[in-house]
């Protein structure tokens, strides 16, 4: 019994949790947390101020003289496809190995989503606290059934919901600092189909789960009259999920494998980010933003089983980065235009990249601007044009490994003509 759930759980989860989608800035991580900073492609919110910025430096909220609340939503519209060069099956050791078969061609297999997010800062005197809550690992991808990707992936949906307390203190007239804790919450649902020994039907398999975990994020910001610069840490954080795996479909000799397993445990890394950036005021009017972020990707090298599986699956992501450069353009002290481009990096590898995990490196370009009403209340609009470079999803995978019908799926695949379109809104008002 306890071979039979190993091996069923292996199945379930072996390449099932690369969670990525094609419109953000890193594999899985989403940077849409903020319309202001999507107007200028993310390249100076390190350095900035007020709640806006709290997700990426907990100082930006030092030295505020008022209250200030701020919300956002992102509509993220992934377009693409995933194309199969010839992909191969071979059902049992001794098997041949036959053409997968199926639709051969996913088109816009990556759902359109929508993306909140909101912060508050109070000031007290020099001290200030804040909140931010956002969702900054949250997709949901759907191929087929009938799709050549099916044994990799059919619907996945992974949701989290980050909630970030704060407190910083400008320490000088030059220097603020601040931290928080980031008390996320994270629910996945894995599904991919399960080849049977013959070729007329398939299983289906579906991992579920969710958990608590914590982690931090500390910054800094120096500033004089004519520029800022900052520097924050965010903590990797190590994620526990609790769930269930169903495995249902199978036929003559595996049929004994359908089965329910409850108390299904699997541990993972989100990676840290050290995040370095500036903004310098060239004229009255015009701001130069810069903004570098190193990803430690690399911690997400594999998914660790416990309980009744006591394993660990490889991942092998690497680090990552990315580099950002724009502008600020103040037009009227009611209106500011933005602009700017980023270039990010995937920590996906080829030869280790499978389709639930349809990554590559991009180019996101953004305009937007601030539009402020009242001296209190102004809106922030942006958009967004993220490229994609095309790469091979070419990750072999085997399912019932280790018995006499092991089935080996050598996978043969390639992105093209990713891009999204990503439009943000946001408003801010001081109390």
């Amino acid at each position: 019994m306890t071979f039979r759930k190993t091996s069923l759980l292996a199945t379930a989860v072996l390449g099932s949790f690369g969670f990525a989608t094609v419109a953000h800035a890193q594999a899985f991580y989403l940077q849409e947390q903020s319309a202001r900073g999507a107007g200028r492609a993310f390249s100076g919110e390190v350095a900035d101020t007020g709640p806006q910025s709290l997700w990426w430096n907990p100082a930006a909220i030092a030295g505020m003289d008022h209250g200030e609340a701020a919300i956002n939503a992102s509509g993220i519209l992934p377009r693409g496809k995933v194309v199969n060069n010839g992909t191969l099956v071979q059902r049992t050791p001794a098997g041949q190995f036959a053409a997968v078969g199926g639709d051969q061609v996913a088109r816009n297999p990556i759902d359109n989503g929508l993306l909140p997010s909101g912060a508050v800062a109070v000031p007290f005197g020099p001290v200030a606290i804040g909140l931010a809550v956002t969702s900054p690992y949250s997709f949901t991808t759907d191929y087929d059934s009938t799709s050549w990707t099916r044994y990799s992936a059919t619907r996945t949906k992974l949701q989290t919901i980050d909630i970030q307390p704060s407190i910083a203190v400008a320490l000088t007239d030059w220097l603020r600092v601040g931290g928080g804790a980031n008390v996320e919450h994270v629910y996945a649902s894995l599904g991919n189909a399960l080849p049977n020994l013959t070729t007329t039907t398939d299983g289906r398999q579906k991992l579920e789960g969710d958990g608590w975990d914590v982690g931090w994020t500390a910054g800094a910001q120096m500033h004089n009259d004519w520029a800022t610069v900052g520097v924050s840490y965010k903590s990797r954080i190590e994620h526990t999920l609790k769930g269930d795996l169903l495995v249902e479909g199978l036929t003559g000799p595996l049929a004994t494998r359908n089965t329910t397993i409850s108390g299904v445990e699997a541990r993972f890394y989100t990676p840290a980010q050290v995040i370095i950036g500036a903004r310098i005021r060239a004229t009255p009017a015009l701001t130069l933003n810069g903004q570098a972020v190193r990803y430690n990707w690399s911690k997400f090298d594999a998914i660790r089983l416990g309980a009744p599986l006591n394993t660990a699956l490889p991942e092998n992501y690497r680090d990552s980065y990315s580099l950002a450069g724009g502008v600020d353009y103040e037009i009227s002290p009611r209106v500011t235009l933005r602009a700017g481009v980023q270039h990010a990096t995937t920590p996906t590898q080829n030869g280790l990249r499978d389709a639930r995990v349809p990554d590559a490196n991009r180019w996101n370009y953004g305009a937007g601007g601030t539009f402020q009403l009242t001296p209190k209340f102004g809106i922030d609009l942006a958009a967004n044009y993220v490229d994609f470079k095309n790469a091979s999803i070419d990750r072999a995978t085997q399912a019932y490994s280790g018995t006499i019908a092991q089935t080996t799926v050598l996978t043969n695949g390639t992105l093209q003509d990713a891009h999204a379109v990503v439009l943000s809104a946001g408003a801010h008002i001081g109390f």
